[in-house]
């Protein structure tokens, strides 16, 4: 099974200016925890719900409103390619301890995201079940 079958497509990256606030929304518009960010054609980082809670609002003097996707983003990217197999995909994130990873196409445009959640809809389960017991045991 490829990663083009599990992941949800059609997710836009951001700029690294872009409000936080901004990121809130599309957060809650596409129900997604997680926002690519993207300079000169290039992924650079990622904003998640958690580096919004904890790198800004848990920070002394941070000032939401006028917060960039900059200040809190994790740099250095992380991804996948659509054609790669699935199960190595899962593989990657089980390493990195991480609950999403933005697909490549050849041409490294981002084509989407896949999750956790994305994988109990399309993993055979047994591939799954190690996934999650692993990155899930280092948030207890």
């Amino acid at each position: 099974m490829k990663v083009k079958s599990a992941m949800h497509k059609g997710v836009d990256w951001v700029g690294p200016d872009t409000p936080l606030t901004d990121i809130a929304k599309l957060m809650l518009q596409h129900d997604i925890g997680a926002i690519p960010i993207g300079e000169n054609d290039q992924l650079i980082g990622m904003v998640t719900d958690r580096d919004i809670v904890c790198k800004g609002l848990a920070r002394n003097g941070f000032d939401a409103r006028r917060a960039t996707a900059r200040e809190v983003m994790t740099p250095g990217i992380h991804c996948c390619r659509e054609d790669d197999d699935l199960a190595k995909a899962v593989h990657h994130m089980e390493e990195l301890k991480i609950r999403r990873l933005p697909v490549i196409n050849q041409s490294k445009r981002m084509v989407g995201i896949l999750s956790l959640g994305d994988i109990s809809h399309a993993a055979p389960s047994d591939l799954l079940t190690e996934c999650v017991k692993s990155v899930s045991a280092h948030h207890h």
